[in-house]
């Protein structure tokens, strides 16, 4: 059901100044809640937090923002959306700790915290697509940060949020950056967990490829870099190299970048041995696109 909306977003600045070196957190930026965006997602028990910077039950929407380090500056911007399974958000290795690695390389960075879909896969979509909006300077909440070329950038269940914007938003980002992203919810290949909490366990085979964002490229959707493990167990690569494939056949420019080993959810994770490597091959790829 539509709601009115009757919240603008405010910007709100921490109290304490964060010493630019250090490329921290700036300002934080509440978009809405349930009560006032267009959908509802029904949560109504406050959030939790088992693990620290694990966090569910969201139902509120809130823009983390992390400004480029001026001396780099780039003029591009991304939305950060962390995995999670759409069960939960994992802050920090797929979220504050990558915003702070995109500003140390001049590129303003906002960690969206979005609103858990629990069956309502409008509510994620809109979160993401307000938050591109805001950092581009299209709706009132960021002055003094904005960017003329806002991209998305999202892990798993996050790259299926950020692939969505990517193909289904109204107003798509400049470009996407996809780590190990939840694409097709086909048997076999999915990440069954995570389209069961976004269309419902009881989701129609058309519902579901409806929401399989291979079928929904077009010669609309943005550029994409696409980063994995090929012994990926969790997100078959698959997911990825379907993706890369409709948009190749749509005329899309796209990169793909397959590691041997590493698996799942490595994210910001030091241990992960290609870090290195898919840090250069994101910044050489942000670079060929200014």
């Amino acid at each position: 059901m539509k709601r009115t909306i009757g919240f603008i977003a405010a910007l709100i600045f921490l109290t304490t100044a964060v010493p630019a070196q250090n490329y921290g957190q700036a300002a934080t930026i509440p978009l809405w809640n349930n009560a006032s965006a267009p959908h509802t997602n029904g949560i109504t028990t406050p959030e939790t937090e088992t693990e620290p910077n694990r966090i569910g039950n969201t139902s509120e929407a809130v823009l983390y923002l992390f400004p480029a380090e001026t001396s780099k500056a780039t003029g591009q911007a991304v939305v950060i959306c962390p995995g999670g399974g759409y069960s939960r958000l994992c802050m920090d290795k797929e979220g504050y700790q990558m915003a702070r690695w995109f500003a140390a390389n001049g590129i303003t960075a906002a960690v969206l915290k979005y609103r858990m879909p629990n069956s309502h896969p409008e509510v994620p979509l809109e979160d993401a697509e307000r938050a591109v909006r805001i950092l581009a300077g299209l709706e009132a909440g960021a002055t003094g940060f904005t960017a003329d070329r806002v991209g998305i950038v999202g892990c798993s269940a996050g790259g299926h949020l950020a692939a969505m914007t990517s193909t289904m938003a109204a107003t798509r980002p400049a470009f996407a950056i996809l780590f190990y992203p939840v694409i097709t919810g086909e048997r076999g290949k999915c990440h069954k967990g995570s389209f069961d909490r976004l269309l419902g366990p009881g989701r129609t085979d058309s519902l579901t490829a409806y929401y399989s964002l291979q079928n929904r490229v077009t010669p609309r959707t943005p550029p994409t870099l696409l980063l994995l493990s090929d012994d990926d167990r969790s997100v078959p690569p698959v997911n990825s190299t379907a993706y890369y494939n409709a948009l190749k056949e749509n005329g899309i420019a796209a990169s793909m970048h397959i590691y041997p080993a590493g698996g799942h959810g490595w994210g910001m994770r030091d241990d992960f041995a290609c870090r290195a490597a898919w840090q250069q091959a994101v910044l050489e790829w942000l670079g060929s696109l200014r």
